[in-house]
């Protein structure tokens, strides 16, 4: 990872999720990572607000209009690419390019917009400028991407690739439908760890270490994620005490932060693949 003290860093208010008349899908499941479409259209409304920028775009598909319904990313995520409110207005003639979802609704992931008179932005992040070296945990974080690799599909394609299932997994991942109310994200609800560490590759972290010898806390851009990590010595509670991002003890070996969390509550699908987790889940 690498460290910034260019940006300033701001959390995402997730209150407001259910309160916009567009789709709470929030999350690339269901969508075609590996396409894109492309087409021309209308601007017919441009939703700045988080925890998703919506734009939605009339177009005519087979003689038929259709509106879709474009999902970006929040808005200090997008503000890094360029995008402002004023990006977009209705009324303006456009050519985007989205990833598409698996069922061929008029929904998806927006790659890229250029309008009328020359204006074009990309969706996706630009870095924040980056100050090396670092000399501590503490500050604000972002995965150096040119480091690590890449998996296609996405955020789904990381665990498909790289996890490693039982039976049991393998048949709730085969029950799980990611486009139903099933799927936690689509009513706002974020993935517990390791997901905010796995998502640095767009969402800043900020590691607090001014109450070390008492807490450390991460706080992520990733659904206002916020983790305490308890430096005190004790233990985790009794297992009947669970919590949405677990419960963290933390330890210095040297100079490296061992975090271990525990006391999960149930989650249907905190990979996003349909896996579920739960109290028995332990992290390191």
């Amino acid at each position: 990872m690498k460290q910034t003290s260019q940006f300033k860093f701001a959390l995402i208010p997730v209150a407001f999720c259910l309160a916009a008349p567009v789709p709470a899908h929030h999350s690339d499941a269901g969508m075609d990572m590996e396409s894109v479409v492309a087409f021309e259209g209308t601007v017919t409304d441009f939703v700045w607000r988080n925890p998703h920028v919506y734009v939605i775009v009339k177009t005519e598909q087979s003689g038929v209009a259709v509106e879709w319904e474009l999902q970006l990313g929040p808005v200090n995520v997008i503000s890094r690419r360029g995008w402002t409110r004023d990006a977009l207005s209705p009324g303006d003639q456009v050519t985007v390019r989205a990833n598409p979802m698996t069922d061929g609704s008029p929904y998806g992931i927006l790659r890229s917009v250029d309008r009328e008179g020359g204006f074009s932005l990309a969706a996706g992040v630009q870095a924040p400028e980056v100050t090396p070296p670092a000399t501590s945990l503490e500050g604000k974080w972002l995965t150096d991407r040119s480091t690590v690799q890449s998996y296609p599909g996405g955020f789904d394609g990381f665990f498909h690739a790289l996890l490693t299932l039982n039976e049991n997994g393998r048949a709730a991942q085969a029950a799980y439908d990611a486009l139903s109310d099933e799927n936690p994200e689509a009513t706002c609800v974020g993935r517990p760890t390791p997901a905010a560490l796995v998502s640095t590759g767009l969402y800043l972290m900020e590691i607090d270490l001014s109450q070390q010898e008492e807490i450390i806390v991460f706080r992520s851009e990733w659904f206002d994620e916020e983790r305490t990590i308890h430096m005190d010595g004790r233990e985790h509670p009794d297992p009947s005490e669970r919590f949405t991002t677990g419960h963290s003890i933390g330890r210095w070996e040297g100079d490296t932060l061992v975090v271990d969390t525990a006391n999960f509550e149930d989650h249907r699908s905190p990979y996003q693949i349909g896996v579920p987790s739960g109290g028995q889940k332990h992290v390191v």
